[in-house]
């Protein structure tokens, strides 16, 4: 097993030198012009990022709101019956509600987490997996669907909600499994 560990370790060093060298080599030999198109590229990408901005910003401050108006402690003082029924500890509650709304806002009640509780604590260790395995849906909607002008959303931010509950009650229940 710790040769197998030894392989991957080095040719991990090795991969990103290897694709940074790989495509323009493939880009190459398929004759692209590589640096008209990335030029052209990055123009479209700044096109893109110019139309998205009123999204961002709505999101931003919706986010500010709810978390300025107290409505996270709210929320988390009338959930903390239901989740210690589903052995959800209520100190990753947070993490878990601020996740789909912002990466920057559950960063830091990980980094919270991690000062309060220590790196090696159960609720840092369900933090952490929460944040590696939930996606930040509001943000990743608005970028997206306001980058090419969908206005209805139908079922997404179902399906994105849906999907980060599962990440965060997994988050749980395998950390539960394999630290306690």
């Amino acid at each position: 097993m710790d040769g197998f560990i030894n392989i991957i370790n080095q040719a991990s060093s090795y991969i990103i030198p290897l694709i940074i060298v790989l495509i323009p080599a493939y880009a190459l030999f398929r004759k692209v012009k590589v640096y008209e198109e990335f030029v052209e590229g990055a123009k479209e990408g700044f096109t893109i990022a110019v139309r998205i901005i009123p999204y961002l910003v709505a999101i931003l401050v919706a986010i500010g709101m709810f978390r300025a108006s107290g409505a996270m402690d709210y929320m988390v003082t009338g959930l903390e019956p239901i989740l210690s029924i589903i052995g959800f500890p209520p100190e990753n509650l947070p993490m878990a509600l601020m996740r789909p709304l912002s990466g920057s806002g559950s960063l830091g009640l990980l980094s919270d987490l991690v000062n309060q509780y220590g790196v090696d604590s159960l609720f840092t260790r369900i933090g952490a997996t929460m944040y590696g395995s939930t996606e930040t849906t509001f943000y990743v909607i608005a970028v997206y669907f306001g980058s090419v002008g969908i206005r209805k959303t139908r079922h997404a931010i179902i399906a994105g909600l849906l999907a980060d509950m599962a990440g965060a009650l997994s988050a749980v229940y395998i950390c539960k499994l394999l630290f306690t």
